[in-house]
């Protein structure tokens, strides 16, 4: 029975992980990039909903949409400073770029936050059925998480700037002579993925301690998930991120703790070897 509550458990953190990954995988898919910056991204949307809760009394899900939309903002700033500039470099440019903000932004959270851990003082009870217990936050997380994913899929497949995007990721220069303006539609990706760092950063914080190095690990994850559900599909990341979960929640009822790590990266290593594409195949 305890093997059935730590599957559930970690299903439902899995919900988070996988948004945390659509930033980055959707990042890479429409502009070849990959965002070393992503988990301080994720560790400011930690560091924003803590913040708008405890100096402003607010609920942390009302925070949460807050963070997100500065998330989105932030994303579109970033990209108009640091990427748009090499945009079209080598990718060596582009990964030189995501780490300068990625030691930019621990080098700033650092000094004003320094590294000790934070918690949110928020609590939504729990809910027992039969002998599994679910937390009232990881509850919402993984709702929250559904939302997201499904609001990113509208987007993608029922506005135009969401078709804008996906055309700009199949051919950007095919997209350009139809007149899709690419470096804003670049620009709104790099925000969006911003933004679902942020959320994701957001959502954790609601249930986990934190550090502005906090970040780094989820990056990690979502690099796995990127792999295990198709690098540039968005949507497999959610898939991804349950199958990462699943392993999480199981592997510790065999195992020590110790040995999870070690575990999702040779799963990593072996999928890279068996299937490049990922388990849900690579989506442009």
């Amino acid at each position: 029975m305890n093997l059935l509550a730590s599957l559930v458990d970690g299903l439902l953190i899995g919900f988070v992980y996988g948004i945390a990954a659509m930033g980055l995988t959707l990042i890479w898919g429409v502009m070849n990039v990959i965002n070393l910056a992503h988990g301080p991204l994720i560790a400011l949307g930690m560091f924003g909903v803590y913040l708008i809760t405890t100096a402003l009394g607010v609920n942390p899900y009302i925070a949460l949409i807050l963070v997100a939309l500065v998330g989105l903002a932030s994303g579109v700033l970033i990209y108009a400073v640091a990427i748009q500039r090499v945009i079209n470099a080598p990718h060596l440019s582009t990964l030189l770029a995501t780490f300068a903000i990625n030691m930019i932004i621990i080098g700033l959270g650092t000094k004003v936050f320094s590294t000790s851990p934070y918690t949110i003082d928020f609590s939504l009870g729990s809910i027992s059925i039969g002998p599994i217990t679910i937390l009232g936050t990881r509850l919402v997380a993984a709702l929250a998480a559904v939302i997201v994913t499904g609001s990113l899929y509208l987007f993608l497949y029922r506005t135009r700037p969401g078709k804008y995007v996906r055309a700009v990721a199949n051919n950007r220069a095919a997209a350009e002579l139809m007149g899709i303006p690419s470096s804003r539609i670049l620009a709104l990706s790099f925000g969006i993925g911003t933004l679902l760092a942020a959320t994701a950063g957001g959502l954790i914080a609601t249930f986990f301690p934190f550090t502005i190095l906090a970040g780094g690990a989820y990056e990690l994850k979502s690099f796995v998930i990127g792999v295990l559900g198709g690098l540039g599909n968005p949507l497999g990341a959610l898939a991804g991120g349950l199958v990462l979960g699943m392993l999480e929640g199981v592997i510790p009822a065999f195992l020590p703790n110790t040995w999870v790590p070690v575990l999702e990266f040779l799963l990593f290593v072996l999928i890279l070897l068996v299937r490049p594409s990922g388990l849900f195949g690579a989506k442009r």
